[in-house]
């Protein structure tokens, strides 16, 4: 977890203080802990991770059971290479969840590095919709949950796109991963 945690300082620190902050001491996750991770390694250490937690979200009145993906991250010295395709070695691996859907959030600033899985029809983009999630840690001074405008990412893996649920917000019932 030191390694790990060190790793997403490099990757988070760039976009913002605040955005490595989680990652200090030997924690490495953000919000809920993943229950499988994908990690790259080289000789430098991790290149690359990807976290995953099966869970159930809400979509209008709908609950759905999705693999959430989070924590992604490529160190620095290695962006730009391709590493990025990594999520198409995933595929497999997500299929064997037994899940009819991948589910994830990005920032809007990272919808032209997503776009490029999106072409192949891998996964499919969806913006416009809010996202509802716990904080990953109660405090007095703030609201439980908190709501984003973030690109959604679902990657159809069980069942077609066409049997995503419609609805203008996503209730992630527990904190990001």
């Amino acid at each position: 977890h030191v390694e790990l945690a060190g790793f997403f300082r490099t990757c988070y620190g760039p976009t913002g203080v605040f955005n490595a902050k989680p990652f200090e001491g030997s924690r490495s996750w953000a919000g809920a802990r993943p229950e499988l991770r994908a990690i790259g390694y080289d000789s430098s250490g991790v290149a690359a991770h990807m976290g995953l937690l099966r869970r159930f979200i809400k979509i209008g009145a709908v609950d759905l059971l999705v693999v959430e993906l989070g924590l992604y991250g490529v160190r620095p010295d290695l962006e730009g290479l391709g590493i990025g395709h990594s999520i198409r070695v995933m595929y497999p691996v997500l299929k064997e969840l037994g899940v009819p859907f991948g589910f994830g959030t990005v920032r809007p600033q990272l919808e032209k590095h997503v776009a490029r899985f999106s072409r192949n029809g891998l996964l499919t983009i969806l913006s416009g919709l809010r996202v509802r999630s716990t904080l990953p840690d109660a405090r007095l001074d703030k609201p439980p949950t908190r709501i984003e405008d973030a690109l959604i990412v679902v990657l159809p893996l069980a069942r077609s796109m066409s049997d995503w649920p419609t609805g203008a917000i996503i209730e992630r019932n527990g904190p990001e991963l």
